[in-house]
């Protein structure tokens, strides 16, 4: 367990002049009555089965129900982590990166702890406004809690980290699971709903028929258009499988996971006449739904991890890759945008978009060293996240996700997830 740390003073060295201003403000940092108060109940985990079940048929009743509900459960949630937060060692909190994680949740606690409560539609309309501020102001809470642990990780065991840093972004989801998903059912009842899918059914963010197929298909298409020299995918399996799921999730998933797959293979068969493909096979259990990624990448192939599951670790001392100095430099880069990150398979596509219309692209030698920006991919930070991020939206709701290498061959991806959509949500209070 993590160690209470002793109450910070403004002039503590290890904090900046702005950074101990920051901290000291809230006189607060390890006491606060209302903070003690919303972090001594339990969050309601639900699943998304009953998420479904709610948004059918909704009715005004039944959204402002939504909003009160999400208005006083967040705050809940977030107390969690800033208690998370204020029990890491103290040269660890101060850390820039870290200290400004805990500011913007400190700030989203004390918003939502003095919102009204809503009563009307026009209330509502008010709320998701609030909502849609929030999830914008936190779009830098992944690139900054990355870097922030890992120039803070010598100071923290692999276990210790790991584990902070999953409850802190399995909850993050859980956040913005609730929060995107009131605003969807919101725009759908008011008809203001611009969805991209309307031949696809779904209850606000849930997708209740989710292909599968469609999933691979439309990640390995965005990949694929970006140049000619990724490998093929070939989809086989179970190929009408379908089930209720989030599908910015399982896309996010299976994107970074050919994205891995067709990096390794390119790269493992440069200057080969022919590129073997890569096969993504679908079964549909009685209570899963399994995809197998297979590829003839090598293998893993990086010397700076002992096993494949140190890829999905943010310590140093598991994936020695969080110090390297382009890792950081990356971290550094998207913490300090105001984009920030909130790992999206549209995001990642609008970034190439823009990169392409702005001509931001490496020198030539750069572009043939890397096939991923051969390909017309890049540039773009290759900051870490990807595998991490992907497991962790993997096991949200209950499922898994294994890599299994043979070296000197390629690698083996099984990803998991649960059918029925009984699965509690995975945050730990």
């Amino acid at each position: 367990m993590f160690k209470i740390a002793a109450r910070p003073s403004p002039r503590c060295p290890h904090l900046s002049r702005n950074e101990s201003t920051g901290l000291s403000q809230h006189r607060l940092f390890y006491q606060n009555k209302q903070l003690e108060l919303y972090a001594a109940k339990e969050a309601n985990r639900l699943t998304l089965r009953q998420l479904i079940f709610f948004g059918r048929a909704m009715d005004q009743d039944r959204l402002i129900k939504s909003a009160n509900y999400v208005r006083t459960e967040l705050p809940i949630r977030i107390a969690h982590r800033l208690r998370d937060m204020q029990k890491l060692p103290f040269i660890v909190v101060t850390q820039e990166e870290v200290a400004k994680v805990y500011e913007l949740y400190w700030n989203a606690f004390e918003k939502f702890r003095r919102f009204p409560p809503i009563n009307t539609l026009q209330d509502n309309v008010a709320f998701c406004r609030f909502l849609s501020d929030i999830l914008r102001e936190h779009s830098t809470v992944i690139p900054s809690l990355s870097l922030g642990l890992s120039l803070a990780s010598p100071h923290l065991s692999p276990d210790d980290l790991d584990s902070f840093m999953r409850r802190m972004l399995v909850s993050r989801i859980s956040r913005r699971v609730l929060a995107e998903h009131h605003i969807a059912l919101s725009e759908i009842h008011s008809g203001t709903h611009a969805s991209k899918n309307l031949g696809e059914p779904h209850v606000g963010i849930i997708f209740t028929g989710l292909h599968v197929q469609r999933c691979i298909e439309k990640c390995a298409g965005l990949l694929r258009e970006r140049g000619n020299g990724w490998p093929e995918i070939i989809v086989d399996g179970h190929l009408g499988t379908h089930f209720a799921y989030i599908k910015e999730h399982l896309e996010y998933i299976i994107f970074e996971l050919l994205r891995n797959a067709m990096r390794a293979t390119t790269s493992y068969h440069r200057g080969a006449s022919t590129i073997p493909p890569i096969r993504a096979t679908i079964v549909a259990g009685a209570n899963d739904i399994g995809v197998r990624i297979s590829d003839q990448g090598g293998g893993l192939s990086d010397t700076l991890v002992k096993t494949p599951s140190d890829l999905f670790s943010f310590s140093h001392i598991r994936n020695a890759a969080r110090l390297q100095n382009s890792r950081i430099g990356a971290l550094r880069t998207v913490s300090s945008s105001p984009h920030g990150m909130r790992a999206t398979v549209d995001e990642q596509v609008g970034q190439w978009q823009e990169n392409l219309a702005s001509g931001n692209y490496p020198d030539a030698k750069d572009v043939d060293a890397d096939p991923e920006m051969k390909a017309g991919v890049g540039p773009h930070p290759r900051i870490g996240i990807g595998l991490p991020m992907s497991n962790i939206f993997a096991t949200y709701f209950g499922g898994s996700l294994e890599l299994v290498p043979l070296d000197g061959w390629g690698t083996d991806v099984y990803l998991r997830l649960p059918k029925l959509g009984t699965n509690l949500e995975g945050i730990e209070v």
